[in-house]
């Protein structure tokens, strides 16, 4: 995962040519609980980087998900409609939330990479 940052409010993205693939870490799905619902934005839907651009609702409460840089949303993951659970099974993986055409790759500089991500976890305990 070494095109894979991360957020300090646990959010991931992983980029592709100028798409980056968003969803929430393994770290975040285990402070939630059992996801129970998934409100995924619009296609078109622009964010600025660090606002908010989705909402994951578990048991336990519902939190923002901030869109780690700035962009336009080509993508959303259809299958967290049906199985919201697949945010707790595979959170780096088939849990993702949405996908976006990022308008400044730059800002990927400002995000951790995994090494710095899991220390900053770990500073967290």
């Amino acid at each position: 995962m070494s095109d894979t940052r991360f957020t300090k409010d646990h959010e991931w993205i992983s980029v592709a040519g100028d798409i980056g693939t968003i969803g929430i870490t393994d770290y975040a799905q285990g402070q939630l609980g059992d996801v129970v619902f998934v409100d995924l934005p619009e296609i078109g839907r622009k964010a600025d980087q660090g606002k908010e651009i989705a909402v994951v609702e578990s048991v336990k409460a519902a939190s923002e998900i901030y869109a780690p840089v700035a962009g336009a949303v080509v993508e959303v993951n259809k299958a967290l409609a049906d199985n919201p659970a697949l945010v707790n099974q595979d959170p780096l993986g088939g849990g993702w939330f949405l996908k976006m055409r990022i308008a400044d790759k730059k800002q990927m500089g400002a995000l951790m990479n995994e090494a710095a991500y899991a220390a900053y976890v770990k500073g967290l305990g």
